[in-house]
């Protein structure tokens, strides 16, 4: 059974995806600090850098954010280049890490249910899990009927087999909100925030209430309430909401609390004896595997291969669960066949597959390293739920005792 699970506390929300007990993704948000991927802003140039066709643009946060302006051209083709002071128009692609800000695009979207508008755009794509030639056609014939002028539009999976009124009343909500940005945009002192993605029940229902999803439980009347609201404006049936009402805390009723609290840990065991370690810095994600415990039964390099295997599963579920992302370099154990080789590539592949954030296995690299990468779209739950060692800053190791670390 697939089930999602909306932990709403006094300061914070967990949303956890569990499959047949497995958490598989889990999203965290601070009640007084949500995610801001995805707002709206009229921002203000401070600086610009020509070398690098890049601003700085204030957004009204502590940080500056960052914005490459070298993708926008004007009617002739040349790039449009800023000039400080300037007010622009951007939406967050990148939250912020660590000590960089967020990163900004002008190509501003709205996601919804079934699809997500593009001003000032006028392609139509569809998701490729959408497969039937003819329901492409279909739905594709309904969004551009239904698309104001200069609109584009990109069909979400769960857009399938979805009706001509649905797409109707989601894309007039969705231009609605679009319009009146833009009135909004023209007379607002910069730096403001237009637009806020949604956050909380909202973003489970949108991007994880899919029809292969058997029930969504709260543990509140408030969020259980909106749930219902949510579900019957979008034709979803509302018998598979659930209210948490026993008193229980949520996670621990369906046995994930464990598996929550796991996914701090630097090591990770696999079920044949060996592990995985992990180790999350700024620049990329490392992550080493060894046999451990396990020593095989017939010879070293199936040995070898066995415990790959098994720890290229594992770590596209750690990925996924943890939200690592951007870089990740993985030194699996050294085989000499080829054929071996081969085979983990596709494995990761395939595991990393059913991952809703597109993940590209790059290949080895000839140190026989493997290249991830895995899009950015939040922060990981390890930067969003810990802070930094006061005694280590951060590095997990202090002096030995009897070691004056005033004299080195």
């Amino acid at each position: 059974m697939k089930r999602i699970l909306v932990d709403s506390q006094d300061f914070s929300t967990r949303i956890g995806i569990v499959d047949d007990g497995l958490l598989v993704e889990l999203v965290y948000e601070r009640k007084n600090s949500m995610p801001i991927v995805g707002n709206v802003y009229i921002g203000k140039v401070v600086n610009v850098l020509p070398g690098m066709q890049a601003a700085f643009v204030d957004i009204g946060r502590d940080k500056n954010a960052f914005w490459y302006y070298g993708g926008e051209r004007d009617e002739n083709g040349n790039v449009v280049k800023p000039k400080a002071g300037n007010d622009v128009l951007v939406q967050v692609e990148k939250a912020e890490v660590g000590k960089k800000g967020s990163v900004l695009t002008k190509k501003i979207s709205f996601p919804g249910k079934f699809l997500v508008i593009i001003p000032n755009d006028n392609k139509i794509g569809i998701s490729k899990k959408i497969t039937d030639s003819e329901e492409r056609q279909r739905i594709k014939d309904i969004v551009r009927k239904l698309l104001p002028e200069n609109y584009g539009a990109i069909v979400r999976t769960d857009g399938e087999g979805k009706s001509y009124d649905v797409y109707e009343k989601e894309i007039k909500r969705l231009v609605d909100i679009s319009e009146g940005i833009v009135k909004r945009a023209a007379f607002v002192k910069s730096p403001a925030l237009l637009y806020t993605d949604v956050n909380g029940v909202e973003k489970a229902v949108r991007d994880f209430f899919h029809d292969d999803i058997d029930e969504i439980v709260a543990n509140t009347q408030e969020d259980y309430g909106t749930l219902l609201k949510l579900c019957s404006e979008l034709n979803i049936d509302i018998g598979r909401v659930k209210y948490h009402s026993d008193g229980t805390p949520l996670f621990s009723s369906y046995y994930v609390e464990a598996q929550a609290r796991a996914a701090f840990n630097r090591q990770v065991w696999l079920k044949s004896g060996g592990f995985i370690i992990i180790e999350q810095t700024e620049a990329c994600v490392v992550i080493d595997v060894n046999t451990g415990k396990y020593t095989g039964k017939v010879d070293l390099q199936k040995t070898i291969l066995k415990t790959n295997l098994e720890a290229a599963v594992e770590i596209a579920h750690q990925l996924r669960l943890r939200n690592l992302n951007g870089m990740i370099i993985v030194d699996f154990i050294d085989m000499k066949s080829e054929d071996d080789r081969q085979l983990l590539i596709k494995t990761l592949e395939d595991a990393v597959a059913t991952d809703r954030l597109q993940t590209i296995v790059v290949g080895m690299t000839e140190l026989g390293l493997m290249q991830l990468t895995r899009k950015k779209k939040r922060q990981s739950i390890m930067q969003l739920m810990t802070k930094t060692c006061p005694t280590c800053g951060g590095v997990g190791r202090v002096f030995s005792p009897g070691v004056d670390e005033n004299s080195l």
